[in-house]
């Protein structure tokens, strides 16, 4: 996930190019006015997409996985059949 940069409204106004590029790779911007942020620019794709890095960072501190309790539960659940459902 990119970092928050600040930038002002003439850095906005101005660099707005650049500001889009940072966008694509995932920059989040806060824009400031007289030093009080104002609004933000997120990128939409934010939501869609989670890098390796941050998805690794969020499990990191998570409980270990008891996988032959998973696939216990797993099988309650969904039928293993080759019949097909539909």
């Amino acid at each position: 996930m990119g970092r928050m940069k600040e930038i002002n409204q003439r850095q906005l106004r101005n660099d707005s190019g650049e500001i889009m590029r940072g966008l694509d790779e995932g920059e989040t911007y806060v824009v400031m006015r007289n030093g009080t942020p104002v609004g933000e620019l997120t990128p939409l794709r934010r939501h869609r997409f989670v890098r390796t890095e941050a998805a690794m960072a969020m499990f990191r501190g998570g409980p270990p996985v008891d996988y032959k309790l998973l696939r216990r539960d797993l099988d309650a659940v969904a039928s293993q059949d080759a019949e097909p459902r539909g």
